[in-house]
């Protein structure tokens, strides 16, 4: 008795059913992605546990605020969270941190030191069912960038990245010299209360050959949804930047496109001209003006070299 149509339905639902699941966990990992936007108190504490060097002294710092996180894009496998701090009183909004989530993404620009960046390409086997986190500066520049898999058991979800490449975080790279990349692992829980992003952060400094690593860190920022704040000063501003940011936006994938190293030059001219692009949002010169500055400040930062011979990674 010939048995191979069976044998072939049984495959085909076989596949059905695998293809529900999939479809099934998508679905899920976008709702969790989701679940970070909205309106939160949060509280950022960073704590180092481990001291690696004789006589340092480990460090220990907290702040809070309140944060609304806005969907900024979503396509479907791409969504865009945006995060806008506002201050107690209401008076004060800054635009900050931004995160890109992409669905099976195989193209990772990853950092790798002395502002340099890289591309790595994933074979589609290891980006099946994964998705990236790239974070990005408050002037849209490239910050980090990491893949994992998002998991849900019961009533919570989280997302593990592999060991990161980070430049120093915005809270120590005007004060800290005796390191120069954070080796982090980001973890980001989904909760029935909000969320929270968890660190694992190793202080290295590359330039040292007999003690590199200064300091372990463990880093905890919570966002704690809330109603009774006003947030409406941070929908406002978004509302009047809105489109000059999305233009900034263009304008960063533009140069950073394609699959060479790229360096965001540095120095205080740099930095300067980057903070431009930051604060014209808020100007009142025409946006079209505001928007063609922006670009060619960008422009100028970012430089693709012909070789990164000599450079460690």
């Amino acid at each position: 008795m010939n048995h191979t149509p069976l044998v072939l339905l049984a495959m085909l639902g076989a596949a059905q059913i695998v293809g529900a699941a999939t479809h099934s966990s998508y679905e899920r990992d976008r709702a969790a992605i989701l679940a970070m936007a909205g309106e939160f108190e949060v509280k950022f504490k960073f704590d180092e546990t481990v001291s690696l060097r004789d006589g340092y002294e480990p460090a220990h710092e907290k702040s809070g605020g309140f944060e609304t996180v806005i969907v900024a894009e979503d396509t479907g496998r791409r969504i865009i969270l945006q995060h806008i701090l506002v201050s107690k009183d209401g008076k004060h909004v800054v635009k900050h941190w931004r995160q890109d989530w992409t669905f099976e993404d195989r193209e990772l620009r990853e950092f790798a030191g002395d502002r340099l960046w890289k591309v790595r390409l994933l074979p589609s086997r290891a980006a099946r069912g994964m998705w990236t986190q790239a974070v990005y500066e408050v002037n849209d520049g490239p910050r980090y960038e990491s893949i994992g898999r998002w998991r849900h058991v019961g009533e919570h979800s989280d997302w593990e990245s592999d060991v990161t490449w980070r430049p120093l975080p915005r809270r120590e790279y005007s004060k800290r010299k005796d390191y120069d990349v954070l080796l982090a692992v980001n973890r980001h829980t989904i909760t029935p209360w909000g969320w929270v992003h968890e660190q694992d952060n190793t202080k290295w400094d590359r330039t040292s050959i007999d003690n590199p690593y200064v300091a372990r860190e463990v880093g905890i920022n919570e966002y704690r949804r809330i109603e009774s704040f006003d947030f409406a000063p941070a929908r406002a501003y978004w509302e009047r930047t809105a489109g000059y940011w999305k233009e900034v936006r263009a304008a960063w994938s533009r140069e950073l496109d394609g699959a060479k190293p790229l360096i965001v030059a540095g120095g205080a001219e740099v930095a300067e001209a980057l903070s431009r692009v930051f604060e014209m949002a808020n100007e009142t010169t025409p946006e079209p003006m505001r928007i063609l500055e922006a670009q060619r400040l960008i422009r100028a930062a970012v430089h693709k070299p012909d070789s990164v011979a000599g450079r460690r990674r």
